[in-house]
């Protein structure tokens, strides 16, 4: 009877893994649909390509070397070589997989390696419109098979910063990635950005900040939609398990508190937009809801609904006051990614001992500076490398003409077009 259970209590909890699993894997058409929304229309068959290619690159070098970086089991596939039911079970019913949770390991690589492409996807809205697609894929290949695995591997993999210190001994927490997986992507964008520079015509010569609006704005609104139902899985799935009363609840309590936050942000974005332009602006009130969503994820089963609902307002607020602050310091990010998923990421590991007294700020704060240090001179490094050798950015005469054309060839609206 006893194995019975443990066998159902295995089941439920490798399915309900593999379900949040795949809503996050549908937050790659969410992102997307948000970038392709935002850039212009010439831009769109790029964004797309490199939206899906990225997702595709993370599955391939995460198998093949990423999961074992960050959980141990050494290079190349040897990380997922215990996924042989006979041993999983044997090691389950003895100490339980990853501590008091029970499910298959290879559910566990496919939960891990869609948060490894959301982190990546934050870097191709950053660089959207002037940077080269093939420059943009080998980066990929390093982030997501020694970058993000290394950071991963001192945060949830639980391994000390360089053999020096334990990040949780000194208090750090992360619940679903507001540090792990945003502020890193976000880091990494800040470093392409830097050495990409702005767009052409996106700063007058007096500074003028020159406003390049997006070509679909119903897109990006579905994107934003999309994105806002896979959150569920991506906190929800942090859970790690199921199949008992206290988890159930928890599940539920993330589930709640997640959809409150990103209300909350959107709210707060809509306001704080409305009271600095005079006007609701769309794209301001889209981040607002990312936001929310970024800066809930940090901590969101420890929180009260009204206490997610406050750090939400807070986030929305926070995040049209940041890209106001990028666009004046000349940092060039068309779809708001840096301030959406680094400075709230940020926002929301900082949140995190109001609710959690496991976790103190000092070790926050370290927390933080270790994973943007890391990812951002990490990738510092590779974009330097790559511009100094292939380049990183597209002619001026191919900028104008749009990335769809010198990039893939092909047009997104081609009756739209003069270039037909």
């Amino acid at each position: 009877m006893e194995n019975q259970i443990f066998e159902l209590q295995y089941a439920i909890d490798t399915f309900y893994f593999l379900v949040c699993g795949a809503l996050v894997m549908w937050m790659a058409a969410g992102f997307s649909l948000l970038e392709s929304g935002l850039v212009r229309c010439k831009n769109t068959v790029e964004i797309l390509t490199k939206n899906i290619s990225l997702y595709a690159v993370a599955c391939i070098m995460y198998m093949a070397m990423g999961y074992a970086l960050m959980y141990g089991g050494g290079w190349f596939l040897q990380g997922i070589e215990m996924f042989e039911l006979g041993q999983v079970l044997s090691d389950s019913a003895e100490n339980g997989f990853g501590g008091d949770s029970v499910y298959s390991p290879a559910a566990d690589f496919f939960f891990q390696v869609v948060f490894v492409a959301t982190s990546m996807s934050i870097v191709s809205g950053a660089v959207a419109e002037r940077m080269k697609l093939w420059t943009f894929l080998v980066f990929a290949v390093f982030m997501t098979g020694v970058i993000y695995p290394l950071e991963g591997s001192w945060t949830w993999g639980g391994k000390d910063v360089f053999g020096f210190f334990n990040l949780g001994d000194l208090g750090f927490s992360d619940f679903a990635g507001s540090g792990i997986v945003h502020l890193a992507g976000a880091a990494a964008a800040l470093a392409g950005v830097v050495l990409l520079g702005a767009r052409r015509g996106k700063y007058g010569l007096d500074g003028q900040v020159i406003a390049i609006p997006g070509a679909n704005l119903p897109l990006a609104t579905l994107g934003t939609f999309i994105l806002w139902m896979g959150w569920f899985g991506f906190n929800g799935g942090s859970v790690l398990k199921l199949a008992d009363a206290s988890n159930a609840h928890s599940v539920a309590m993330v589930f709640l508190n997640t959809n409150a936050a990103a209300a909350a942000g959107l709210v707060g974005a809509l306001l704080v937009a409305r009271m600095l332009f005079g006007k609701a602006d769309l794209t301001m009130t889209l981040n607002g809801a990312l936001a929310g969503l970024v800066v809930i994820t940090a901590e969101p089963s420890t929180p009260t609904a009204l206490q997610a609902m406050f750090f939400g307002l807070v986030a929305g607020g926070v995040v049209v006051f940041s890209i106001i602050g990028m666009d004046r310091l000349k940092i060039d990010d068309p779809v708001g990614a840096i301030s959406v998923h680094g400075v709230v990421g940020l926002l929301g590991l900082l949140l995190v001992p109001l609710t959690n007294n496991k976790a103190s700020l000092v070790g926050q704060l370290i927390g933080a500076a270790t994973i943007f240090g890391w990812v951002f001179v990490a990738s510092l490094v590779v974009w330097s490398a790559l511009k100094l050798s292939v380049g990183i950015r597209v002619s001026e005469e191919e900028e104008y003409e749009g990335l769809d054309i010198s990039e893939c060839g092909m047009e997104a609206y081609p009756e739209f077009t003069s270039s037909t």
